[in-house]
């Protein structure tokens, strides 16, 4: 599985961007997706999590009600829509690939594969 992030920027803070992540491969509607975030000088983060059909999402308090999390398995895209965007969200943004499981996995550990990330910038 190859993933390839883009859609980051620089972003007013209370603005928004959509982030998207696009897998190779045939197994995109068997594979959970998650999205991690990485400060500088900070461990790698997790953000949110879609299930394989996409019914099922978790966020980390820090973005519910600001990010949604979703996915096109035609497309074997998913994507992060963030809004409200603070400061605080300024990261390196990697998308995670876990292929063949159900469990909606939090942690870095959980997930096999990671596209190269996509930098966004909260100015103040």
């Amino acid at each position: 599985v190859q993933l390839q992030a883009s859609g980051g920027g620089l972003v007013q803070a209370g603005g928004s961007l959509r982030l998207s992540c696009a897998a190779s491969g045939r197994t995109f509607s068997s594979t959970v997706m998650g999205w991690f975030r990485q400060a500088p000088g900070k461990e790698r983060e997790f953000v949110a999590v879609i299930s394989r059909s996409g019914r099922s999402t978790y966020y980390a308090d820090s973005v519910k009600g600001r990010f949604t999390i979703s996915r096109d398995n035609a497309k074997n895209t998913v994507y992060l829509q963030m809004n409200s965007l603070k400061f605080e969200d300024t990261a390196v943004y990697y998308c995670a690939a876990d292929p063949g499981s159900y469990y909606l996995g939090k942690t870095i550990y959980e997930y096999d594969y990671w596209g190269q990330g996509t930098l966004v910038t909260v100015s103040s």
